[in-house]
């Protein structure tokens, strides 16, 4: 599609989220720049990029200055922050900072991907003014984060849930990982606990270029945002869905009721509710 000369940035982007958010920007016409750190190699059209080097990401930003920041990365397995909790904070918290001081420097408007992991579920559908309690070093984290991006007015936090979409690896998805389970018909219980409302990342992306397309137009957008998929189900119940879908053998899958007994403690009330009357 022809440029219609908005810029971006996208951090995260060779990951399930920032890959469908920079094409999404990418198809729209934007001059979309990705970057990436760790699985950079994978991706030779983007640019690598340590975003917990403070130095580093000013000296970027502030040659590119693009209009939209769109912040994707993030460290997203609660039990990897709760084992590794200063190198996840740096990463959730610290570059979340860095990155939304750097956007108020060059003007650019910051959008902060967040989670529904900020609230602990036990009374949701929440509300985008409700309060936070998160239950585990994750969603303190990416609180956190939410705390700089509002309070510098850098731009806005718009919190997701469950993510699934086209995968490079399984264990980008907890869906992904989810119908390898299904698929591999040995026996196995998972959890009908937690409940979630899962959500396309393509839809997701849709809603971030959205908002960066009206605030660039001029409307007020501004705060905190919800988005999350129509439906809430546990685990169980998509591992079900996922058998009849793909007509496969769900006799071998069996529901675990109990609330886990090891791992970073979850929510277990589902995800927020979708609060999107100020943009839509």
């Amino acid at each position: 599609m022809e440029s219609n000369n908005k810029t971006v940035v996208v951090t995260g982007a060779s990951g399930l989220l920032g890959r469908a958010v920079l094409k999404r920007f990418e198809e729209a016409g934007w001059k979309a720049t990705g970057l990436a750190f760790s699985r950079a190699h994978k991706h030779p059209n983007l640019v690598k990029l340590d975003i917990t080097d403070q130095e580093a990401v000013k000296h970027f930003l502030v040659s590119t200055r693009p209009e939209v920041i769109v912040h994707c990365a993030a460290e997203k397995s609660p039990d990897v922050v709760e084992k590794q909790p200063e190198e996840a904070r740096k990463l959730n918290a610290d570059a979340t900072r860095n990155l939304a001081l750097c956007a108020v420097q060059v003007k650019a408007f910051f959008i902060y991907i967040s989670t529904d992991s900020v609230f602990d579920g036990k009374n949701p559908p929440y509300a985008e003014d409700a309060t936070t309690s998160p239950l585990n070093k994750y969603g303190h984290s990416k609180r956190d984060g939410e705390v700089s991006t509002i309070n510098l007015n850098a731009g806005v936090v718009l919190r997701i849930p469950f993510l699934y979409g086209p995968v490079d690896e399984l264990a980008e998805s907890s869906v992904a990982i989810l119908f390898g389970q299904v698929k591999a018909g040995k026996p196995v219980t998972i959890s009908h606990y937690d409940y979630r409302r899962p959500a396309h990342v393509d839809d997701i992306a849709g809603v971030v270029l959205l908002l960066a397309e009206k605030k660039l137009a001029g409307e007020q957008i501004y705060g905190i945002y919800h988005w999350s998929g129509p439906d809430q189900m546990t685990k169980y119940e998509m591992a079900l869905i996922m058998a009849d879908l793909f007509k496969l053998p769900k006799d071998h899958i069996k529901a675990d009721p109990n609330a886990p007994t090891s791992g970073a403690p979850r929510a277990v009330g589902g995800s927020p509710q979708v609060l999107l009357d100020r943009l839509l």
